[in-house]
């Protein structure tokens, strides 16, 4: 009895040492990366170079995900931290601290490999490949692996894909070393642009903002029919633009949401799917953009609020075929509106969390009037929270210093999985600039696409499809961006539709099936069928297989014509559009279609999302799918006067 208590003595020693630890290390991460995103450390006077500022930092990542990750990702929770895993944190603290400090001189021979550089650089791959895979699981680490092997054995290759010759010991010195690889940009956006926007989300939630996001969304969405999933829709889009983390928008909406729909009638697969559409879409819609807008804009050289505003459009459109699907489904179904005790009064909601529009404008205001970068804005918007939260709170909680630091805490830890993704994207940039082998992926693009765009757009949609599936956000558009944007920026695709692009089509991977992540997540919430959800979730999604050929050919879709009017008739038009194609597919309009009506609502309306910018005939085809749609609405109104048009079959009840 006595070697058991004290086994468990042990193991809760075990459990407040890694408790403390792992507190310092998130508070020293995330403080770490708002210091630099507010200027601070020029202010005091402390001067170093950027790669020795990544190198520490990976160093207090790698040691949180060695002491909070097990190597068993089964085991979490587990009080006791085994020995290997205290090793590797201090290793990895040792490692990247001594590259931190000895950077300068490092980089000085670089050409000459010095050997603490060359065993600092293998310690920090090792290290940074199997953090990788505690966080981010076997894909993305898959992914690098191959990239490191073909490197090796790519110039054996004929053909297109031939590389340059590499040793081992030089490429990984190379990638440890050099900035276009470990340390380079993506490590430096997802440390110092990412976490300040993580901070705001930690401290949005802290004071009560996905609460009132809820509510708002309750109380503007409640009253209308199949008000539940339009609840759903549009608290995923308040608030997965903040977050812009697929899984854990659903985790922090889908619970409320999923039940909410199951009980108002929608399928379980259903209720599951456009928790998982929507929770998808947050990092479509600005500002955060699962961290996406920041590197975009890096890779691009153009600033964030270009990014932001070209995104706009796009994620609108996308919002809205989901809630006209909703709604469709909803009046085919019978499904009406939430019981009217369930439902806040609005004017009340407002009035508790107006203030939540505050932080939001600053940062804005930061951004776009003031033109800071975006962790600079972020900081602002921080700064605006934190005092709106102490002087009002919502719901008459308030912030505390306590919850403030929670926060900070919260944002170092939940951090680590993008430094690991950013580090590891690193390692594929470094791996294609050493080896030639993305100069040569683009050339193979360009062929298989025989000179046409439409159809190089095909191949790459589905490519970018494919080699999203079972990957984070940061990673899927990191990979694209370096293997398939240059291809079609070759091809004589503007820049920015071109990463827009492989954007849209990458994230599409999340409710694709077979590896559906987004929407296997919301099918365990609702207990419905993954696959099964998975098809319905991509039904849901269709309009983002569509819209990026759509902005390709009509730049007005992301506000780059300088004509207000265009984009607004563009957007009006592919709204109607959707409408018809998603009444068609349904097989529900004012009221149930017949087969004639859902065939020429389809077709009619698939023909007006042609852009006239398309191809010669584009105009002539737009002009026959009016036609079509003008007969489908005549059909419509005129059966629907036939019925007698109850009232329960209007959008409202």
């Amino acid at each position: 009895m006595g070697g058991e208590t004290s086994d468990a003595e042990d193991g809760v020693k075990d459990a407040r040492l890694v408790k403390i630890t792992s507190t310092a290390l998130g508070a020293l991460l995330a403080t770490a990366g708002l210091a630099w995103a507010a200027d601070l450390y020029r202010l005091v006077g402390w001067t170093f170079l950027t790669e020795q500022f990544l190198a520490a930092t990976l160093g207090f990542s790698l040691a949180l995900v060695y002491i909070t990750r097990p190597m068993n990702r089964l085991a979490v929770g587990a009080r006791r931290l085994p020995w290997y895993d205290a090793v590797l944190a201090l290793v990895s603290l040792g490692a990247s601290l001594y590259m931190a400090v000895r950077y300068p001189t490092i980089l000085s021979d670089f050409f000459s490999t010095p050997r603490d550089g060359l065993i600092a650089s293998w310690l920090l791959f090792v290290l940074v490949i199997e953090g990788l895979r505690r966080t981010a699981g076997w894909s993305l680490v898959i992914v690098v692996l191959a990239f490191t092997v073909y490197a090796l054995v790519g110039h054996l290759v004929g053909g297109d894909l031939q590389t340059n010759e590499v040793d081992l010991n030089t490429m990984i010195f190379y990638l440890g070393v050099d900035t276009s690889g470990l340390f380079g940009i993506v490590l430096l956006v997802g440390i110092t642009v990412v976490i300040p926007f993580l901070f705001f989300g930690n401290l949005l939630h802290a004071s009560g903002g996905a609460s009132f996001f809820n509510d708002l969304s309750l109380g503007l969405m409640g009253r209308y029919r199949g008000g539940a999933a339009k609840i759903s829709i549009l608290a995923s889009t308040l608030f997965g633009s903040i977050s812009g983390i697929v899984v854990s928008n659903i985790m922090a909406t889908g619970i409320i949401t999923i039940p909410m729909m199951k009980k108002s009638g929608f399928k379980p697969e259903q209720a599951a799917a456009i928790e998982a559409s929507a929770s998808n879409g947050g990092q479509l819609m600005p500002p955060v953009m699962g961290a996406v807008a920041f590197l975009m804009a890096d890779f691009l050289q153009i600033s964030y609020a270009e990014v932001a505003l070209a995104a706009l459009v796009p994620a609108i459109l996308y919002y809205l075929a989901l809630f006209i699907q909703a709604d469709l489904e909803a009046g085919k179904a019978g499904i009406r509106r939430v019981p009217a005790s369930e439902i806040p009064r609005l004017i009340a909601v407002i009035a508790k969390g107006w203030f939540f529009v505050l932080p939001f404008a600053v940062l804005i205001y930061a951004l776009f009037w003031l033109n800071r970068e975006a962790e600079n804005a972020a900081i602002y918007a921080c700064v605006a929270i934190i005092a709106v939260g102490f002087v009002i709170g919502y719901g008459g909680g308030r912030l505390t210093p306590g919850a403030v630091w929670k926060a900070l805490v919260s944002t170092g830890i939940s951090a680590v999985d993008i430094v690991m993704i950013s580090a590891a994207a690193g390692f594929i940039m470094g791996i294609l600039q050493l080896t030639g082998l993305g100069f040569a992926l683009t050339l193979l693009l360009v062929k298989l696409g025989a000179g046409s765009i439409l159809a190089l757009l095909v191949i790459a949609g589905i490519m970018c499809i494919v080699l999203g599936m079972g990957m984070p956000t940061l990673g899927v558009y990191v990979l694209l961006a370096v293997l398939i944007a240059p291809s079609l920026v070759e091809v004589g695709i503007q820049p920015l539709a071109a990463h827009m692009f492989i954007l849209y089509l990458g994230m599409m991977s999340f409710v694709t099936p077979p590896l559906a992540i987004a929407a296997f997540f919301a099918a365990n919430i609702a207990r419905a069928a993954p696959m099964k959800t998975g098809w319905t979730a991509m039904r849901f999604s269709w309009t983002a297989y569509i819209i990026p050929f759509l902005f390709v050919f009509s730049p007005t879709l992301l506000l780059q014509s300088p004509s207000v009017t265009a984009t607004i008739v563009s957007l009006a038009t592919a709204t109607i559009a959707v409408w018809f194609v998603s009444a068609g597919s349904i097989g529900y309009g004012l009221q149930p279609m017949g087969l004639l009506t859902r065939v020429l609502a389809v077709v009619g309306g698939a023909l007006l999302l042609i852009p006239v910018e398309m191809f010669r005939g584009s105009a002539i085809a737009n002009g026959i799918g009016v036609v079509m749609v003008l007969a489908v609405l005549v059909m419509e109104l005129s059966g629907r006067r036939g019925r007698g048009a109850p009232a329960e079959q209007g959008a409202a009840e």
